[in-house]
C-alpha cells in the first residue's frame, strides 16, 4: 500500500512537471492574464482531472499492486507491476509533451480526433522528428522525468510475512480504494452528477483557453473515446426553434447583374488578420493583400468558425461552422451535403478545387467530392504536369510551394469554360515555418514570428497568381474571396485572447468594379457568411441550409458571428459577444471598445443579453439537430 501511494504521488509529479513545460513554451498565451487566484484555481483543476487520469493508466498496475494474493509477492510479479506502471504513464507524459507544441495550432488540448485528422498523412514520421530537433528541450524534460519515475519507482516488501495480516490489510485497503478510484475516474462524489469531461475545466478558469492549462492530453484522449459527439439539446420547443433561428434560408434575389460571373475562393493557409497591414495601420508582412484588401468589400470584425484548416473548408463553403469536433471526422460527414459548386452546377457552373498535398491529405478531396467539385488538382496532378518541377517543387512536408502551384491553378483556370467555381486552398505559410531555398535570404523572420517570412512568400505568390490570372478574359468577370482557414502564431495582445485567436480577414474583390470597395465596421463577418454572400452577389434562386448570411444584403444589425472554444461557444452580435458553456451565459463582453477582453461586463446594470443567448441557443439546437437528422440540406 505504501509503495503503491509513493508512486502514485511520483506519476502526480511528472504530470505537474508536465503542465509547467506546456505552460512555459506557450507563456506569451498565458502569462499576461495570470493572477494568484487564478494560478491557485487552475491547479485545484489540475489535480481534479489529473486524478481521472492517472486512474486510468495506472488502473493495471493498481490492480496487479493491491490484488489480496500472496503468491504474486516475488521479484518477478514486482518487475511486471513496474512496467505496467511505467510504460502507461511513460505514454502519457509523451502525450502532454507533444500537446505543448501541437496547442500552438489547436488551442486546445488534443483528442481521439486526431488520429482520424491524419490518418491519410504519410509524412508524419518527418514532421515527427523534425519538431524533435526543433523542441529538443522537451526530449530533454522527457528523457529527465522517466528516468526520475524508473529510479525512484518502489516496488513493495517481498519476503516472508503473516498471511492473515497480509490478506487483512489487503483486502481492505481494496474496499477502502475501489471507491475512491471510482470517486477519482468520475470527478465528483456527488450522486447523481455525470463523470467530469472536457468542458468542466472551464470552471476553473477565466478564459476557454486557458482549459488547456487545467486539463491534461491523456485525459482529453480517454474522455472522448467513443464518444457521441453531437448531442440535441432541448432548449426550446420545435414551433419556437424555427422562429427564433432557422438556417433554411432563400437567396432574395434584388440583382441579377452578377449571374454568370466565375467565383475563385482563395483560402490562405494561417493568413491571420494581424499579419496584414490594411488592418493594422499599416503595420504587417502582405503589400499585395493590402493592395487588394483596399480595392475591395472587406470588415473591420471578421472571424474564423474554428482552429483547424479542416474546419475552414465546411465553415467557407458549406456555411457548416465546427462545433465541438471538425465536422468531417465525424459520422455527420455521411449526411446529404451541399456546397457552392453544387448550388451553382444547375446554372452552368463547372468547378474545381486546389490543394497541392497529396490528394488524400486532410480529408479535402473527400470533403470536395461531397459537395460537387467536378475536379480535384492535388500533388499527383501537379506532377503529371511536365510544365512544373513536380515533386521537386514539394516542401518535404505537406504540399507544394505556394508560388509554382498557385501558376499552376493559374494555367488549369485558364482552360476551364465559363462560368465556373474554383476553390484553392495554399499551404506554405504552414509549420514548420519554411520557405524555398531560393527566397530564404530575401524574406527573413520579423517580430520574432517564424511565420512572417513564409507570410510575405505566400503575399508574393499570391501577387503573381493575379498577375497571370489578369492576363486572361476570364479574370475581369470573376469575384474573388480572400479568406484565411485560420490564425497562427500570435504577436499582438488583441489578436491572443480567446475571440482574436479566430481574427482572419474576409476580402470580396471584383477586377470590374461591380462591389464598390468597402471597409464595413457596422457589420460582423464570419467564414459561414461567405457560401450566402457569393450566393447573393451572383443573384440565383438558391435555397439552402447555411449557419450565415448574405453580408452586402443583410441588415448589419442582424450579423452575428460564432465559434467553439475549448468547451464555450462565443457569439458575437452588435457590440457584445457573449460566453456560454452550454447551460448558462459564463461572460459578457464590449468585445469592440474591450480589446483584450480584461472586463467581464455579466451581472452589470443595463447588461442584458437574454436575447443573444436565446438565438444561439437556437443555433446551437438547429446545428445538432440536423447533424444528428441529415438536416443538412433543404428537403422539397
Amino acid at each position: 500500500m505504501g509503495a503503491a501511494a509513493w508512486n502514485m504521488l511520483l506519476a502526480y509529479v511528472a504530470f505537474m512537471l508536465c503542465r509547467v513545460a506546456f505552460f512555459l513554451v506557450n507563456y506569451s498565451t498565458f502569462a499576461p492574464y495570470m493572477s494568484w487566484q487564478l494560478v491557485g484555481d487552475m491547479l485545484r483543476g489540475a489535480l481534479v482531472f489529473d486524478t481521472s487520469a492517472l486512474l486510468y493508466l495506472n488502473s493495471l498496475y493498481l490492480v496487479l499492486t493491491l490484488l489480496p494474493l500472496h503468491w504474486k509477492e516475488n521479484s518477478v510479479m514486482g518487475s511486471v507491476a513496474k512496467w505496467c506502471y511505467v510504460v502507461p504513464n511513460v505514454v502519457g507524459i509523451a502525450a502532454n509533451l507533444i500537446d505543448c507544441v501541437y496547442f500552438q495550432y489547436t488551442g486546445r488540448r488534443t483528442t481521439m480526433t486526431v488520429f482520424s485528422e491524419f490518418g491519410n498523412e504519410n509524412n508524419l514520421l518527418g514532421i515527427f522528428a523534425t519538431e524533435l530537433l526543433r523542441h529538443w528541450y522537451l526530449v530533454l524534460v522527457f528523457i529527465g522525468i522517466v528516468l526520475l519515475m524508473w529510479r525512484l519507482f518502489r516496488k513493495p516488501a517481498c519476503g516472508p510475512r503473516r498471511l492473515v495480516a497480509y490478506y487483512v490489510a489487503q483486502s481492505v485497503s481494496i474496499v477502502v480504494l475501489a471507491p475512491l478510484s471510482i470517486i477519482g475516474i468520475r470527478g465528483s462524489a456527488t450522486a447523481g452528477t455525470r463523470p467530469i469531461t472536457i468542458s468542466n475545466a472551464n470552471q476553473y478558469v477565466n478564459r476557454a483557453v486557458e482549459t488547456a492549462v487545467v486539463l491534461n492530453t491523456p485525459f482529453s484522449m480517454i474522455r472522448t473515446i467513443g464518444k457521441e459527439i453531437f448531442v440535441t439539446p432541448d432548449y426550446l420547443p420545435a414551433d419556437e426553434l424555427a422562429r427564433v433561428y432557422d438556417p433554411e434560408q432563400c437567396i432574395a434575389v434584388t440583382d441579377t447583374a452578377g449571374r454568370g460571373k466565375n467565383v475563385v475562393v482563395l483560402i490562405v493557409e494561417s493568413l491571420g488578420k494581424e499579419y496584414i497591414g490594411f488592418f493594422n495601420g499599416g503595420k504587417g508582412y502582405t503589400p499585395f493583400v493590402d493592395s487588394i484588401a483596399s480595392q475591395s468589400f472587406t470588415f473591420t470584425y471578421s472571424y474564423a468558425n474554428g482552429r483547424k484548416s479542416m474546419d475552414a473548408m465546411p465553415s467557407i463553403l458549406s456555411a457548416i461552422p465546427m462545433f465541438v469536433e471538425p465536422f468531417f471526422l465525424t459520422p455527420a460527414s455521411l449526411n446529404d451535403l451541399k456546397g457552392l459548386p453544387s448550388y451553382l452546377s444547375p446554372y452552368g457552373y463547372g468547378s474545381a478545387f486546389f490543394h497541392g498535398g497529396h490528394n488524400i491529405s486532410m480529408g479535402f478531396s473527400a470533403f470536395a467530392h461531397a459537395i460537387g467539385y467536378g475536379r480535384y488538382f492535388g500533388l499527383d496532378e501537379y506532377e503529371q504536369d511536365g510544365k512544373y518541377g513536380g515533386y521537386d517543387d514539394f516542401d518535404g512536408k505537406w504540399a507544394i510551394w505556394d508560388e509554382p502551384f498557385l501558376q499552376f491553378t493559374a494555367d488549369r483556370l485558364a482552360g476551364m469554360r465559363q462560368p465556373f467555381v474554383a476553390t484553392v486552398f495554399t499551404a506554405t505559410s504552414h509549420h514548420p515555418y519554411k520557405i524555398p531555398r531560393e527566397y530564404e535570404d530575401v524574406y527573413v523572420v520579423e517580430d520574432g514570428l517564424e511565420i512572417s517570412r513564409c507570410i510575405r512568400y505566400t503575399d508574393m505568390a499570391l501577387r503573381r497568381f493575379f498577375e497571370s490570372a489578369s492576363r486572361e478574359p476570364w479574370y475581369a468577370n470573376t469575384i474573388f474571396v480572400i479568406v484565411a482557414d485560420h490564425t497562427n502564431q500570435n504577436r499582438l495582445p488583441q489578436y491572443a485572447t480567446d475571440l482574436g485567436v479566430f481574427s482572419v480577414p474576409i476580402i470580396f474583390y471584383t477586377p470590374d468594379g461591380s462591389l464598390a470597395p468597402q471597409l464595413r465596421s457596422d457589420v460582423i463577418a464570419q467564414q459561414t457568411d461567405i457560401t450566402p454572400t457569393v450566393l447573393g452577389l451572383l443573384g440565383y434562386d438558391v435555397r439552402y441550409v447555411g449557419f450565415g448570411c448574405d453580408l452586402v444584403d443583410c441588415d448589419p444589425a442582424d450579423t452575428w458571428a460564432v465559434n467553439w472554444n475549448n468547451g464555450i461557444y462565443q457569439f458575437l452580435q452588435g457590440d457584445r459577444m457573449i460566453q456560454f458553456d452550454g447551460e448558462k451565459v459564463t461572460a459578457v463582453y464590449d468585445f469592440k471598445s474591450d480589446t483584450l477582453l480584461m472586463h467581464n461586463l455579466l451581472g452589470g446594470n443595463g447588461v442584458d443579453v437574454a436575447g443573444m443567448e436565446l438565438r444561439l441557443k437556437a443555433i446551437i439546437q438547429q446545428y445538432m439537430q440536423r447533424m444528428n437528422g441529415n438536416g443538412l440540406v433543404v428537403r422539397d
